[in-house]
């Protein structure tokens, strides 16, 4: 364990102007706080923080970080308050060392909730100063490095995986590497033991086997750079187990046919030299096609840059070459720390500029429903593969690989994304679920009229679109379950005996204990309540009135101005469209589900249901429509057909063939028509061709044999 002064003398080499006073008060304060505590290890609890704050002086991070690691756990796990920390050590600290606080003591039932809540409180706090996550990333080292004094393998697993799901992608995120890769070596070891010691074991034979090859080819490389009068500094190693082992696992292929286990690093003066060094490399060996990759012009979400490349070495083997120059190198090595300025500006920028991914991942965990849907989309922001596309400006979009139009509009702002109406990529037209490829450049069209679609959430993959999208539909169903929830309320007091009292409203709220009007209605709409207990509420006895007198005529519930698939759901059974006499089926907590009044399905009498006769309204909107229609087999009859759908303005949604024989192809057609009225002309229409052998609606269920009301 470091002492007092082997700590600020850490410090102050690095940092003469560093508040000693600072680091040696908290130094004593920890101390005193965690008193005769004991790790795992049965070392004082104390050695902990100030290994912490050892490995945050190697980054050369400020005086109130290495406080911060100091005290880090003396708010969760001693009589320390945050008001005393503030006191003592000032606002900074105290925050920082809340921030980290913020982590611990997770209340959630299942591991990913567990997960998923440790990662919410982790970010939220983390945004404002991202020295959070450098303490919090140093602190998960030491506890992997001391990982193996727990006695519980289930928990070492479980410690172990929480590092390689979450903790070790963060920091490969913030380019802090060296921190990246222990972790996955330490949790690798504990996650698959025989992998680990297997891949060890052989890369010690291959040290064995190789000599000083690796010292050979370095020492080449460097000549051969000096020669040409680029003094470099050039060295190699093998790459890391886990590195291996994921390799391996994703190219099925054994340790025998991994070829290039070796990489080495080339560290210039300066960019014009990192190219220059390339072309050199690529001039000496050959390279291998498809291994080279330019970070130096399109850097890395976490702003790493260098030049990566693989060649065959003249000793017979792969080799990968990482050139960069020394300002890349030291970001490569520390991530932002390397950046931080905290004296001068705050933490969370980077050159003047939030960083990007942190920004969209808080967005994501201010709106995000469940821990489960945080884990999901914060899981798919780190880790799936980037390609780059271009604004029609030329300013450079970084996305996942499979985004669409929607996540690059997302990815610019959200109000851009909720109006998309459509896209042109590289000029072209495009549909909106067309998966960008890298380099193309992406104009998003827009329109104040247009509000974001739920069938996006089938194909957008960034996490910020579908935050966005899941939190509109759950604001959509909300406001139309409430609309349609006053629908069916003014249908239940139509029934009553007598007119409403001025109070009623209110005195049924307090016996149905909801909290206000709105979530009456929407529990009347997802019949969360009966209807009865909502009468009986609303006037005592009302239900046994009822009872003796005739039943009135009701008006049908209107569903105009609802959206289907959000407040209703049109049956896919009978394909009701307006004029078509409907009848709901209301579930509890499901959207009301409408049928035709000559549905077969409702023959079955749905016994979880009720029965809600409703109206589609005046000027309701189209539907859909499903079509059998058998034509003869001859040239030009599939082109009539859609020449009559097309000269009576019916929209194709779907076409699909179910039966062929000699002299007949029978089609299943789906349509979007106005009404009744206008799917009757076009039936007309399709039974007056001649290359049209017959043409019905769509009825029944059994749609696979094409059967026909």
């Amino acid at each position: 364990m470091l002492r007092q002064y082997e700590l600020v003398e850490r410090v102050r080499r690095y940092d003469p102007d560093a508040d000693e006073a600072l680091i040696n008060r908290a130094y004593v304060f920890s101390m005193q706080a965690h008193g005769s505590q004991k790790r795992a290890s049965g070392d004082p609890y104390f050695s902990h923080p100030i290994e912490v704050a050892g490995i945050l002086t190697d980054l050369h991070l400020d005086d109130e970080t290495i406080a911060t690691a100091i005290l880090h756990d003396t708010i969760e796990d001693t009589v320390a308050t945050y008001e005393e920390i503030e006191r003592l050590f000032g606002p900074n600290v105290a925050r920082m060392v809340d921030g980290v606080t913020k982590l611990s003591k997770i209340e959630a039932q299942s591991e990913n909730e567990r997960a998923a809540e440790n990662l919410r409180k982790f970010l939220l706090a983390m945004s404002d100063d991202i020295r959070v996550l450098l303490v919090k990333l140093a602190d998960r080292l030491h506890n992997m490095r001391t990982l193996h004094h727990i006695p519980n393998e289930a928990k070492r697993r479980r410690i172990a995986r929480e590092t390689m799901d979450i903790y070790a992608p963060l920091a490969e995120r913030v380019g802090m590497y060296e921190f990246m890769k222990e972790m996955q070596t330490l949790a690798f070891q504990i996650l698959e033991p025989e992998a680990y010691e297997s891949i060890t074991r052989r890369l010690d034979q291959l040290k064995e086997g190789g000599g000083d090859r690796i010292a050979r080819i370095a020492s080449g490389v460097t000549l051969m750079l000096g020669r040409h009068g680029i003094q470099a500094e050039v060295s190699g190693r093998e790459k890391h187990p886990y590195s291996i082992w994921r390799k391996m696992t994703e190219r099925h292929i054994s340790f025998e046919q991994l070829s290039d286990v070796m990489a080495f690093r080339v560290v210039v003066a300066d960019t014009e030299q990192c190219y220059r060094a390339l072309g050199l490399i690529h001039e000496r060996w050959p390279m291998v096609p498809g291994r080279f990759k330019d970070y130096v012009s399109t850097p890395k979400r976490n702003g790493y840059r260098s030049l990566h490349t693989s060649v065959i070495h003249n000793e017979k083997v792969r080799i990968e070459i990482q050139i960069r120059s020394e300002a890349m190198h030291a970001q490569a090595e520390y991530g932002y720390a390397a950046h931080w300025a905290y004296k001068q500006g705050t933490a969370a920028d980077v050159g003047g500029t939030k960083v990007s991914w942190i920004r969209d991942l808080v967005e994501i965990l201010d709106h995000a429903d469940s821990a489960e849907e945080v884990l999901e989309h914060t899981r798919m922001a780190m880790y799936q593969d980037s390609i780059f596309a271009f604004t029609p400006n030329g300013e450079l979009i970084r996305l996942p690989k499979g985004s669409t139009p929607i996540d690059f509009a997302y990815a610019l702002h959200t109000d851009l994304g909720n109006q998309a109406v459509g896209a042109k990529v590289n000029g072209r037209l495009v549909p909106l679920r067309t998966p960008i490829q890298n380099g193309d450049q992406v104009q998003v069209l827009k329109s104040a009229a247009q509000k974001p679609q739920p069938e996006w959430l089938n194909f957008v993959v960034t996490g910020k679109a579908r935050a966005a999208l899941r939190r509109f539909v759950r604001n959509k169903e909300r406001e139309e379950m409430i609309a349609l929830g006053h629908k069916f309320y003014d249908e239940i007091v139509s029934r009553l005996p007598a007119p409403l009292a001025p109070n009623a409203l209110a005195d049924a709220l307090r016996r149905l204990h909801l909290a206000d009007e709105n979530a009456m209605m929407e529990a009347i709409a997802r019949r969360t309540i009966d209807d009865t207990a909502v009468a009986e509420a609303l006037m005592p006895g009302a239900e046994t009135a009822a009872s003796t007198r005739p039943i009135p005529h009701r008006d049908a519930v209107s569903i105009r101005g609802l959206t289907p698939g959000v407040a209703f759901q049109l049956a896919e059974c009978c394909h009701p469209v307006p004029g078509d006499r409907i009848v709901g089926l209301r579930r509890p907590d499901t959207p009301v589900e409408v049928h035709a009044i000559d549905c077969q399905t409702l023959a079955s009498g749905p016994e979880d249901a009720d029965w809600v006769d409703l109206a589609w309204g005046d000027k309701s909107d189209g539907g859909a429509a499903r079509l059998s229609v058998i034509l003869r087999n001859e040239p030009g009859a599939l082109g009539a057909m859609a020449g009559i759908l097309g000269a009576h303005a019916a929209n194709i949604l779907n076409l699909r063939l179910i039966h062929r024989d000699s002299s007949f192809h029978t089609f299943l057609v789906d349509l979007e028509v106005h009404d009744v009225g206008h799917l009757m002309r076009i039936l007309a229409a399709l039974r007056a061709a001649d290359a049209i052998s017959q043409a019905e609606r769509v009825r029944l269920g059994d749609e696979e044999r094409g059967e026909a009301a």
